[in-house]
């Protein structure tokens, strides 16, 4: 038997502790009753050279668990005769990576790139096994060492241009760190699967890349490069040099709407070894050249961005997008963008006072909701004349009641919160917790006007609930300033569901929660208003109001631009509808509810379809792709790519050999296991043991 980490045999030492242990312990055999012992001095047992070992099966099966457990760690394994073949003509296992990424789109580079992968294939030997793949954001396998060995000689190269041939360059980014590492680990997986005859060559990974200075290799930076493993690049060199791209700049979501009228901003980078330094960019229509209107000139130098403000898109033009001229290449000269729109979102107060009345609440939350660049919250007032009906609630989150409900609207609002909507409801006197019993079915909780001396406030609140979660942090967490001159007293036991998540200083409820189906049902002690509490004039109030809409899910978060291979959410719309998504080129895709759209493989305009409603959102290039200035082969290194494979000597390169062959074998054999579950026998035997010993004799 060997060892594949025999240096773990040393933990058998640790067999003499419990022999030790059996030496120095000395007990009493024999038990005699005496009266008193309060006269006497304790003699505890001594060591002497006549000591001897006691308990001989505990002591065995405590070294056996030790020796075991050492046996284990050590990895053991039956070896077998192994012929290491070290002729240097034998076999090779070569991985072919193509860089098949968007900047690959430029004028002669896939050409190339095939020609060298043919030139790469033409050397292969006999004796040589060939995978092949292709990257951008992802790794995708065209031949396997497996299908080159099945296929005859003249098959091999054949097969592996016809894969290739079907290929061609995405629109991804590039993540050629991750590409490297996927390399390694299929030679990995095999050198796992290789019998001994299959380990007499080398192990080499072929890059066949533009190597743009854009290229992702973050991965790589933390990642310890295999020994034995080298890496051969062969770079391919674009025809014109020269290549600016074009980016849009993020606008801020929170922006006001007065700056609706301006334009979008851009970035132009120019490459580093560009030969050109004159660009104009400006608003075209479809695949024309001609801009609409005027355009903006940038004056970008070689190495450098610049950021360019345009004006607004023409009016009327439906398929307006943004355009670089003065550039060599145009893979990257073209940027979609969608007009960021702003959602309405309806929130229906249910009350019959006027909106111009300072003393009443329906003021105050008209006031709360700020119009900003992409949301536009519109509180709808809903008196007892006019009810409110299920259609009204089609495109709304949240509803707050603050009278009492007439008519359809207890049937109505409790459909619309068993769906996933939020119902607020605001009592402004006692009578009014008739509707809680409406809505949940049940008798309404028992409920009284408090007797405020004062005046109270909220001694207890869950800061892990949503709705005060941004008032977690210390710095605003305070809330004894917002003084409750009146407020209800209601006692929920009779509803399981009921949660209080604030109370008052007297513990009384001052806001519960109650879940109704998929929504929820919140009940408000006290108003906001002044006759009840100073919380509407108070600094919590209005982010109080929009942790209570984004909690009731009123506001969703609306991406109108990401980058080519990212995932987007899409909003699935009341009952979870499917969606069906137009892609740029007409194809369509139908995408469940709850499921991220990761088919973004094109640039260009996407269109969400739930129903009759519509949103569209723009695909555009990676920025890094516009980077094509090639990296230095030996900057790789510097970069994080320890990619340097030492030439190993004969006899190196057999000892590793042996050394790989041996853990292939342990591998299989998987010996540790067997003494893993021994030991555990052996402990639980000695559990049993020692308890019988120190078990007290009968009488």
């Amino acid at each position: 038997m060997s060892f594949l980490a025999p240096l773990f045999l040393l933990g058998g030492a640790a067999i003499a502790a419990p022999i030790l242990f059996h030496l120095i312990r000395r007990t009493s055999k024999e038990k005699q009753p005496f009266s008193s012992l309060m006269f006497l001095q304790p003699s505890p047992p001594r060591v002497t050279k006549r000591s001897r070992l006691e308990n001989l099966l505990l002591l065995l099966l405590r070294c056996a668990v030790l020796a075991l457990l050492a046996l284990g760690f050590a990895r053991p394994f039956i070896p077998k005769p192994v012929e290491v073949s070290n002729d240097p003509n034998a076999g090779r296992k070569i991985v072919v990576m193509v860089d098949a990424s968007a900047s690959m789109k430029r004028e002669g580079i896939w050409g190339q790139a095939r020609e060298r992968v043919g030139d790469v294939l033409a050397g292969v030997g006999r004796a040589d096994r060939v995978a092949l793949y292709v990257f951008d954001r992802t790794v995708r396998r065209l031949v396997s060492f497996e299908q080159w060995s099945q296929r005859s000689e003249g098959q091999r190269i054949s097969l592996a241009e016809e894969q290739l041939a079907g290929v061609s360059p995405s629109w991804a980014g590039t993540r050629l760190g991750n590409a490297l590492i996927s390399a390694v680990e299929a030679l990995e997986e095999a050198d796992s699967e290789d019998s001994a005859a299959q380990w007499g060559g080398a192990r080499e990974i072929v890059l066949v890349s533009d190597l743009q200075d854009g290229a992702d290799l973050d991965a790589i930076q933390a990642y310890e490069w295999p020994e034995g493993v080298g890496l051969r690049v062969e770079p391919i060199k674009a025809a014109k040099s020269t290549n600016a791209g074009l980016q849009l700049v993020a606008e801020r979501s929170d922006g006001p709407r007065s700056q609706e009228g301006q334009g979008p901003r851009v970035r132009i980078s120019n490459a580093a070894d560009s030969q050109r330094e004159q660009f104009q960019v400006g608003w075209v229509s479809g695949d024309s050249s001609d801009f609409l209107g005027s355009a903006a000139d940038a004056y970008v130098p070689p190495g450098q961005s610049r950021v360019v403000q345009l004006p607004k898109a023409p009016s009327g033009v439906k398929d307006a997008r943004i355009r670089l001229t003065g550039d060599d290449e145009t893979f990257d000269n073209t940027v979609w963008r969608v007009e960021p729109k702003a959602q309405t979102v309806p929130v229906f107060y249910l009350g019959s006072e006027s909106e111009t009345d300072l003393e009443q609440p329906l003021f105050y939350l008209k006031r709360a909701f700020q119009e900003s660049k992409l949301e536009k919250i519109e509180v709808v007032a809903r008196p007892a004349e006019t009810p409110v009906a299920e259609v009204d609630l089609e495109r709304s989150r949240l509803v707050v009641a603050a009278r009492a409900l007439v008519g359809g609207e207890a049937a109505t609002l409790k459909a619309f919160a068993q769906r996933g909507g939020t119902v607020l409801v605001l009592l402004k006197s006692a009578d009014d917790a008739a509707v809680i019993g409406a809505l949940t079915g049940g008798a309404f909780p028992k409920t009284e006007e408090a007797k405020v001396s004062q005046y109270a406030m909220l001694g207890e609140i869950d800061f892990e609930h949503p709705l005060f979660a941004p008032f977690a942090d210390p710095r605003f967490s305070d809330f004894t300033k917002i003084r409750f001159w009146k407020r209800r007293k209601l006692d929920f036991e009779a509803l399981a569901d009921a949660r209080v998540i604030a109370r008052f200083d007297d513990d009384d409820p001052a806001v519960t929660e109650i879940s109704l189906g998929q929504g929820m049902l919140l009940v408000l002690s006290a108003g906001w208003h002044p006759a009840d509490s100073v919380l509407a004039r108070s600094s919590k109030f209005v982010p109080l109001m929009y942790a209570l809409l984004e909690n009731s899910g009123a506001i969703r978060a609306q991406v109108s631009q990401v980058s080519v291979g990212d995932e987007i959410a899409i909003d699935a719309g009341p009952g979870g509808k499917p969606v069906r998504i137009v892609k740029p080129d007409g194809a369509t895709v139908e995408v469940g509810a709850g499921v991220k759209f990761a088919d973004t493989d094109q640039p260009g305009v996407y269109t969400t379809m739930v129903g009759e409603a519509t949103r569209q959102f723009a695909v555009n290039l990676a920025p890094g792709e516009s980077r094509t200035a090639a990296i230095d082969v030996e900057d790789l290194p510097v970069r994080g790519a320890s990619v340097s494979a030492p030439e190993l000597t004969p006899e190196q390169s057999e000892a590793r050999k042996r050394l790989l062959l041996k853990s292939q074998l342990e591998s299989q054999q998987k010996l540790w296991r067997w003494l893993v579950i021994a030991a555990l026998l052996a402990l639980i035997a000695e559990s049993f043991v020692a308890g019988r010993l120190t078990r007290p004799a009968a009488g």
